[in-house]
């Protein structure tokens, strides 16, 4: 694998860590600031806000800027916003720093995509996006948690710090070893905006929330399924968590070979598989080992979908697919955020802490029934001949690289 690949999935880890640490940083924070609890929570909630809007905005402003440079760009504008939080000295400017960094992650990971797809020969190409959300999988089990022991050890401030440092590096990684690749011919702002008049990109992001709203359906709900159902003490939350970070690390990695082979008989696999462990998941709570079990397979067939239902969205934005790449990762936080309010509704009405499992597999069956209607529209259009042409002819790589896929 290139060692771009390796730049891309640093900045990742970095993006990661920032986004999930904050939840083991809130007593402290709110002890600092004089905020509850769930206000301090708000600062997830606006993270996750800031991702959608971010994702398309950021990604249709540097619509014209060659794809490595807007890397950079998104990865100094990451570095502002966590030295923002660093010196915030009021909870506003902790938001606001919040904010700036989560502007740059949906457009980061949905550019990169791109970038990383082009990096490799087309076989390989869902591998190679793996390889780079490979970063984001490691956040959850080493950059979390080393970033709760920072904060708990050394204060809160050390921990955006840290985060800050781990920006300079991929910035670094980036600026050094990303190869330069220009935009496509017609593929500026308008040919990206011009991809969601395709269908299939619309069922593509349809499928992808459903699909990651089954899996923060029950998992938003984890620690306390855990310790008031399977009987864990709450300070297994911490080894649990780390568990199911493992079981994201090998589902990406899954997952992207599985895609490279197949992509859509994959997607229909590991949709019914993410079905059945939630529904598995059910029973399986009641006892702490089936449960700790059972955690681990949902973090691997949940973050299985990750890189067939980014390289789906790609592969129907064929042309111009970096704008579409992003709004994918605006549909993996819009998943999360339908997922655990829906999960929520269910105790909230006396259903009981494995309740939220029932909801994600039927989020998941739904997400299934959505990938397989786009399948039967492939296999109808295939049938009726090549529509006619209506958007920017598919240049998906840079001509140099559609010579030498490989090249990099």
């Amino acid at each position: 694998m290139p060692l771009a690949l390796i730049a891309l999935a640093l900045g990742a880890f970095g993006i990661g860590t920032t986004e999930f640490v904050i939840v083991g940083l809130l007593p402290q924070i709110a002890g600092d600031f004089s905020v509850s609890i769930p206000s301090a929570g708000m600062l997830v909630t606006g993270y996750a806000l800031g991702v959608v809007v971010g994702a398309p905005l950021m990604t249709a402003a540097g619509s014209r800027l060659p794809r490595k440079t807007m890397l950079a760009v998104l990865m100094a504008l990451f570095i502002a916003g966590n030295l923002l939080c660093a010196f915030a000295g009021s909870y506003t400017q902790l938001m606001t720093g919040r904010l700036v960094a989560a502007l740059t992650h949906g457009a980061f990971f949905g550019i990169g995509s791109v970038v990383a797809a082009g990096l490799v020969a087309p076989a390989r190409r869902a591998s190679a996006i793996a390889l780079m959300f490979t970063g984001l999988t490691v956040a959850n089990v080493l950059g979390v948690p080393l970033g709760t022991f920072l904060g708990q050890h050394f204060g809160w401030r050390s921990t955006f710090w840290a985060v800050t440092a781990f920006g300079v590096v991929g910035l670094c990684g980036i600026t050094a070893l990303v190869p330069r690749q220009e935009r496509e011919r017609g593929a500026g702002l308008r040919g990206e905006l011009a991809v969601f008049r395709r269908p299939q990109v619309w069922l593509a992001l349809l499928t992808t929330t459903l699909g990651f709203a089954g899996v923060f359906a029950s998992f938003t709900y984890v620690a306390p399924m855990m310790t008031e159902v399977a009987g864990f003490p709450p300070g297994a939350v911490t080894w649990l968590l780390v568990l199911f970070g493992a079981g994201l690390c090998v589902g990406n990695v899954l997952g992207g070979r599985a895609a490279d082979r197949s992509l859509m008989p994959s997607l229909y696999v590991i949709l019914a598989a993410l079905a059945g462990v939630l529904l598995l998941f059910v029973a399986t709570a009641r006892t702490p080992v089936s449960a700790a079990i059972t955690l681990a397979a949902l973090g691997a067939v949940g973050f299985a979908t990750v890189p067939p239902l980014q390289m789906r969205v790609m592969q129907k934005a064929e042309g111009a697919p970096a704008l579409a790449s992003a709004a994918n990762i605006a549909a993996f936080n819009l998943g999360n955020a339908v997922g655990a309010w829906l999960g929520g509704l269910t105790i909230s009405h006396g259903l009981g802490y494995t309740a939220p499992n029932w909801v994600g597999a039927l989020l998941a069956v739904a997400g299934l029934a959505v990938a397989a209607l786009a399948g039967l529209l492939d296999r109808r259009t295939a049938a009726d001949g090549p529509p006619p042409p209506h958007d920017p002819p598919p240049h998906d790589l840079p001509a140099s690289e559609q010579t030498s896929p490989a090249a990099a």
